[in-house]
């Protein structure tokens, strides 16, 4: 069997940008003044960073919360129009209300940028029972977005931004078992199958908005010292490679992470680059479409992207599946 059509699509347009450019860099120049974003997780790690440039620039955003204090102290004296308004992705209810707020409130949608997530939890049950990865930073952000297709469709040129990672090589879906109800769980597999969904979630999302001129894209902001790691023990970050034992970046890490501010330089390229226009739901990383994981390559683990997490095919089973389980939640 050949790749994919959607993988056939996974080609570099040598941006200008590259892995260390900043979220800034990527925004010189644009005024966004009129525009409006949404940025879940947008008041701590990268999408404080996004909301913080978004805004920077004339963008009025809004950031979902589910910790009003938290939001309050990280959003304080950030430059701009920032608003925060209650979200729990893991609770439907939430999102539901939370999408009517927007559709009464917001003129316009620009950007949707579904950054929010968690990584290589304990096991947890969210919802129905769904696993909470793949509950939370799966199918909250579809139920979130199939709540605000319409204001999407309604603005000329919106955008949807997927964060999905590299993480997304560690599985595909798990078709037959994806709540791991049947099977032992599995943190990574778990994480790594949310990060795959994340991707084919925006290359089906793609085809949803195309007829009003909308595009999705899914983006790996790269390794990035976040909150997101918070689940980790400092023994498994040292076993990971990432840390000494004194807690220290090893030499390696500090050499191949990016700061928070060149972490979300991806989602603000994808959100706003004009060069990505006839390039529906790809997957990018370092500033640029990424290229089909080269097998010959040492960094084939932490660059390029699988064709399992771009295919056109696989994004709408997965699409049906979870319109499914969000219309029996």
């Amino acid at each position: 069997m050949g790749p994919s059509m959607a993988l056939l699509d996974q080609l570099p347009l040598s941006s200008g940008f590259h892995a260390r450019s900043t979220g800034a860099e990527v925004l010189a120049g644009l005024d966004l003044s009129g525009r409006v974003a949404i940025v879940t997780g947008g008041y701590s790690g990268l999408g404080l960073e996004t909301a913080r440039a978004l805004a920077r620039c004339g963008a009025r955003v809004w950031v979902p919360v589910r910790d009003r204090a938290k939001a309050a102290a990280t959003l304080a004296g950030v430059e701009g129009r920032v608003e925060t308004v209650d979200l729990d992705l893991g609770d439907l209810r939430s999102v539901r209300h939370f999408a009517h707020e927007a559709r009464t409130t917001l003129p316009r949608l620009d950007l949707l940028i579904l950054n929010a997530g968690i990584m290589a939890v304990p096991e947890t049950r969210v919802g129905p029972g769904w696993e909470a990865q793949f509950g939370t930073n799966h199918l909250g952000h579809m139920a979130l977005a199939l709540e605000l297709v319409g204001l999407l469709r309604s603005t000329e040129g919106a955008r949807v931004v997927a964060l999905s990672s590299t993480g997304h090589k560690i599985s595909g879906v798990r078709w037959d078992d994806p709540h791991f109800r049947s099977s032992a769980y599995d943190k990574w597999q778990a994480y790594g199958q949310s990060k795959t969904a994340n991707a084919l979630f925006a290359n089906a999302m793609s085809r949803r908005l195309r007829p009003s001129g909308g595009l999705a894209f899914s983006v790996h902001p790269g390794g990035i010292f976040t909150p997101l790691q918070r689940h980790l023990s400092q023994a498994e970050q040292v076993r990971l490679g990432w840390i000494n034992e004194d807690g220290s970046p090893l030499a390696l890490a500090q050499s191949g992470f990016k700061s928070p501010q060149q972490g979300c330089a991806t989602t603000l390229w994808a959100a706003t680059s004009a060069a990505l226009a006839g390039r529906p739901g790809v997957y990018c990383e370092d500033c640029d479409i990424a290229a089909p994981t080269d097998r010959g390559s040492p960094l084939a683990r932490y660059r390029g992207v699988e064709a399992h997490a771009c295919d056109d095919d696989a994004a709408e089973r997965l699409w049906s599946l979870s319109a499914s389980m969000l219309a029996e939640a």
